[in-house]
């Protein structure tokens, strides 16, 4: 499946939680993200990503390890996704050490979740807050076929609309390139 997902940057937090409140139950969850390379930074170079996702929620800790492809959106930057839930984070990441993966970054993530539907599909609406970075971000996603990844990015455009969203809000910055940026002293988002 493919992840056609859409990142803002939000001008207005509290108006936008206010909307995002009026679709659904939100879920409070903090993100522990290591995202993982090879030494000479292969996956980087594709535009792929492996990450390992510690997520703290109210009710549970769970560990995701994801990997994502290439992207096969240039515009938005949507990607193949493939995640599985996994017990143990510590054998996990050390799994992937000992088969040559070194750590590249690790960040924070402040989320509140809200899943709905719209437009005939589930969506999901994260609403973002990197400590490290200047202001809030909202994601907007969908999982769907690669031959449906224009018309699904259609209608995330068309929600981003109905939440206050504009063009010039939208974002391809990755918070791993802009906390690596802010950590080396250059600009960050």
């Amino acid at each position: 499946m493919i992840e056609a997902e859409l990142k803002a940057c939000v001008q207005a937090p509290e108006e936008m939680l206010r909307r995002l409140d009026e679709r659904a139950v939100g879920r409070a969850e903090v993100y522990q993200d290591t995202y993982y390379d090879t030494v000479d930074g292969e996956l980087e170079a594709r535009d792929e990503e492996l990450r390992v996702r510690t997520v703290h929620a109210a009710d549970e800790t769970r560990t995701l390890l994801t990997y994502k492809g290439a992207p096969v959106d240039e515009d938005s930057g949507s990607k193949p996704e493939h995640e599985t839930r996994v017990a143990d984070a510590s054998a996990v990441h050390a799994m992937l050490r000992g088969l040559g993966y070194v750590p590249i970054v690790e960040l924070e993530k402040r989320c509140r979740n809200y899943s709905f539907e719209a437009r005939g599909r589930q969506m999901l609406a994260t609403l973002v807050r990197v400590p490290e970075l200047d202001g809030t971000f909202l994601e907007l996603e969908t999982l769907v076929e690669e031959k449906d990844v224009s018309r699904a990015l259609e209608d995330v455009r068309e929600v981003l609309v109905e939440l206050g969203i504009e063009s010039a809000d939208l974002t391809r910055q990755l918070y791993t390139d802009a906390v690596k940026a802010r950590r080396d002293g250059t600009v960050g988002v």
